[in-house]
């Protein structure tokens, strides 16, 4: 089948692991042409929703990615009735561009992946789990064997200890994690935001910022590395 005529499809796009290996699924497959990446925003702080990756690594990740990004901006602080009004608005929006489904990286959580659903429901748009029920320590080592690079941005701290916020996403950090936490941090227990990957066209240089517990969460800032090339020495006479 052409590319032309694959169905059209958004990616709920968290900045994280999941989501960026959905993509990676999502283009092996090719029963789906990936036509741009759906993230929510917290406005008051122009970072992702619950991950609070930063906007301008956020419009890194997309330029990687080689697609557009279509940002549904919500208030802070969001009820869901704020949250499925905004989901709305961008369901119209899709179907206007000729968006025929919407996939998201879940993996196992039931009453995650209904919500989903009702929320699709009678819009037009097919809810796609392209990596649902996989095992999640297998995709876990999978990921990171396959070149994924992604830091932990936000852990809860009555499900991880804190100090794992920061650290990089590898093998070190899936043998230290505690017996019970998913080691894809399903059950909430961490979040990721992914710099390299081969859903990505070259990696995105990244540094640690501040780390700050808030509303209940740790979280580890990750900026835009400023990566400057040295100016050539002038040439000797």
């Amino acid at each position: 089948m052409g590319q032309g005529l694959q169905p059209r499809l958004l990616l709920s796009w968290s900045s994280g692991k999941d989501s960026a290996w959905a993509l990676y699924y999502l283009r092996q497959r090719a029963e789906y042409q990936v036509a741009g990446l759906l993230t929510t925003l917290n406005a008051a702080f122009d970072r992702v929703a619950m991950h609070s990756t930063r906007r301008a690594l956020l419009e890194a990740q997309a330029r990687a990615a080689g697609l557009p990004l279509f940002p549904v901006p919500l208030p802070w602080p969001c009820s869901n009735e704020h949250y499925e009004t905004a989901m709305r608005g961008a369901c119209d929006a899709a179907i206007a561009e000729g968006i025929e489904a919407v996939a998201f990286g879940d993996l196992f959580l039931e009453d995650v992946r209904r919500y989903r659903e009702e929320l699709l429901e009678g819009t037009g748009l097919a809810p796609v789990f392209p990596i649902w029920g996989l095992d999640t320590r297998r995709l876990a080592e999978e990921m990171i064997a396959n070149g994924l690079r992604a830091r932990i941005v936000c852990v809860d701290p009555k499900k991880l200890p804190a100090e794992f916020a920061g650290r990089e996403f590898d093998a070190a950090f899936l043998r230290d994690l505690p017996a019970g936490v998913d080691p894809c941090g399903e059950n909430g227990e961490f979040h990721t935001a992914v710099y390299a990957g081969p859903m990505f066209r070259e990696p995105i240089p990244v540094e640690a910022g501040e780390v700050v517990e808030r509303d209940g969460f740790v979280f580890a800032d990750v900026r835009l590395a400023d990566v400057r090339v040295a100016e050539p020495s002038a040439a000797v006479a």
